[in-house]
């Protein structure tokens, strides 16, 4: 029953939610105001399939970041996050897990970045939510499964992103990201998901194994805010990155810009336009 109940009320809450609101463009014909189901799987970063077969009451429970994702989706209030959190037989996370909520201030200040590339991150700098001009400048961020969200991941068991950076602002980097999740651990203790991202990360990388390690301090240098971004049809692009920090809720706002009229800005510009229509595509 309670599997039937979540999908019925993903359906609903999905129906309510303007295209608009979330950044989508309302064209073409529709059956029915609100998401269809391949918008919301996008936006919550799940298949369409299993979208499906959890509105038709078919999929087993799903996972508290599956529910999370579709809250943040849905644009859901308190009281229906935990509401969907019960009814897929979760407790609602408490204080002493990673905060992974976006506040509605939070979502409202996203809104008005709408056409700027932006992208938020938990304290484990793990993906919560990019929009479009993000995507279109670093990559498709929806794409992205499980614990290939999570930067720390990206960087040091991964490929990386798209961003330049010489072997020794690299290695500063790597040691910058895996200090700051030293300190989120540190701060939520009894995070499970935390301790199981640490444990992932010390099998898969030896070089995240040995900076977790070390009593070693960090460099005191401060990163450049200038990045560059080697973008595969528009080339190298120089911008201004700037990571807002929302003390509340534990969250990393990372906003790209070029100055107004620069040459960058005319190719950040052409990179949003060309990723943008890839994206629709």
């Amino acid at each position: 029953m309670e599997n039937w109940e979540f999908g019925r009320m993903v359906r609903t809450w999905r129906d309510r939610v303007a295209p608009s609101t979330v950044g989508l463009s309302a064209g073409g014909r529709r059956r029915a105001s609100g998401l269809r189901r391949e918008e919301l799987a996008g936006l919550a970063g799940i298949s369409a399939d299993y979208l499906t077969r959890l509105e038709q009451g078919r999929a087993t429970s799903p996972s508290a970041q599956v529910v999370e994702a579709l809250a943040r989706a849905l644009r859901l209030s308190d009281p229906e996050r935990d509401l969907l959190y019960e009814l897929a037989g979760h407790a609602a996370p408490g204080p002493d897990v990673v905060p992974s909520r976006i506040p509605p201030s939070v979502q409202r200040l996203l809104d008005r970045l709408a056409n700027t590339p932006v992208v938020v991150y938990d304290a484990t700098w793990t993906v919560l939510v990019a929009n479009a001009p993000y995507d279109a400048l670093m990559g498709e961020t929806s794409s992205l499964r499980g614990i290939e969200r999570n930067a720390v991941w990206r960087h040091l068991a991964g490929g990386g992103n798209r961003t330049v950076h010489t072997p020794d602002e690299y290695a500063e980097f790597q040691a910058g990201l895996v200090a700051d999740l030293r300190r989120t651990a540190a701060r939520y203790p009894a995070d499970r998901a935390l301790k199981r991202l640490v444990a992932e990360l010390r099998a898969a990388s030896p070089r995240f194994a040995g900076l977790w390690d070390t009593d070693a301090p960090v460099p005191s240098r401060e990163p450049s805010r200038h990045k560059t971004i080697d973008h595969p049809a528009v080339g190298p692009i120089t911008l201004d990155c700037d990571t807002l920090v929302v003390a509340l809720d534990d969250l990393r706002i990372m906003v790209y810009t070029a100055e107004p009229g620069s040459a960058d800005a005319d190719r950040l510009a052409l990179a949003i336009v060309l990723g943008t229509q890839s994206l629709v595509e």
